[in-house]
């Protein structure tokens, strides 16, 4: 079986809590993202539940006519249940160590799976809207990427297109 999938990180953002919304810089980049994939067969969406994620991709989904679909395995890692000071270096020590559980979070691995679940059962033409670190996560499990020192250099909003042809992935970075 073949198919393209679409994996979208969100626009710019007010914060990083669940009900962020995008700032004025994030609604023209939504719409920047709407006439990106005019000209591109898109079937289906499915978003993270995060407002900032359903609002970067909702402009498609009207002109397109479609319903955006929300899927929590799509949301953003959780690493721990706390704030903290050195969050990179935890973020870092998670991805040498996809095993790596904090407090109250989820390891890489979790996340990867989780991902890998709604792009395995998506179908040709979807769209995927997550956040950073998910997002990498997939790209490391399908393609290799490294870690943090490659995906801190995503843009809002960033799209990499992957095609799946019996079982192999290929994957490119499509957003200028």
């Amino acid at each position: 079986m073949e198919k393209t999938v679409y994996l979208v990180k969100h626009c710019q953002a007010t914060g990083q809590q669940p009900e962020a919304e995008l700032t004025e810089e994030g609604k023209e980049q939504a719409k920047e993202l709407h006439r990106f994939f005019e000209k591109r067969n898109i079937k289906h969406i499915i978003s993270s539940p995060f407002t900032r994620a359903i609002q970067s991709i909702q402009p498609t989904a009207e002109s397109q006519g479609l319903q955006v679909e929300i899927d929590g395995r799509l949301a953003e890692h959780k690493l721990i249940s706390k704030n903290l000071k050195d969050w990179i270096e935890r973020l870092e020590e998670s991805v040498r160590d996809r095993d790596l559980k904090m407090a109250g979070g989820e390891s890489s691995r979790e996340i990867a799976k989780r991902g890998m679940e709604v792009l395995e059962s998506a179908t040709d033409g979807t769209v995927l809207v997550t956040h950073r670190n998910t997002m990498a996560l997939l790209l490391m499990q399908i393609d290799g990427m490294q870690g943090l020192k490659e995906w801190s250099g995503f843009s809002r909003p960033d799209v990499y297109e992957v095609k799946v042809k019996k079982d192999t992935y290929f994957v490119r970075r499509i957003w200028d």
